[in-house]
């Protein structure tokens, strides 16, 4: 734990350069958060239709692991993200996920270009389902499954 810590301590300059950055409060419902614009930033929609959403998302270094591929993490996030966006309701909060369950089938590498799928499967009062598909574009690879339920808590009913 120890040398954790030390590895994490700035030295004077790092500290400086810390000390003048300036970061704003994020204007919910008006701009991306940090976590937004680094995990999105680069995602395309496609395609939108009831139910369905279709998305192109090219591999950014910022997102790939020690071996150059796509970290779980990101492949994770795309899945509530993606997931979560076909069950949202424009001008109300996110719904909240509940579970998710991902299969992850194979690995995308830095610049490989991947369509992401989310379908609704199906809505009981207040919970949805989604199933988020992330494919390889150029070669049709299945890099991941996952299953996405949420519960909004405004009990809309679409």
């Amino acid at each position: 734990m120890e040398e954790a810590k030390e590895f994490l301590q700035l030295n004077k300059e790092e500290a400086e350069s810390v000390s003048r950055l300036t970061i704003h409060p994020h204007r919910l419902g008006f701009q991306c958060s940090f976590y937004e614009d680094f995990a999105l930033r680069g995602i395309r929609v496609d395609s939108v239709q009831p139910g369905f959403v279709s998305c192109t998302f090219r591999v950014p270094p910022r997102l790939t692991d020690k071996s150059g591929n796509l970290a779980t993490g990101a492949v994770a996030n795309l899945v509530d993200e993606v997931g979560g966006a076909i069950v949202h309701v424009e001008g109300l909060t996110m719904n909240v996920s509940v579970d998710m369950s991902i299969s992850f089938l194979g690995t995308a590498k830095l610049n490989d270009e991947l369509q992401i799928t989310s379908k609704v499967l199906g809505r009981r009062g207040s919970y949805s389902g989604a199933i988020v598909l992330v494919r390889n574009k150029v070669t049709g690879e299945l890099i991941a499954e996952g299953r996405h339920s949420l519960f909004d808590k405004h009990g809309s009913k679409l």
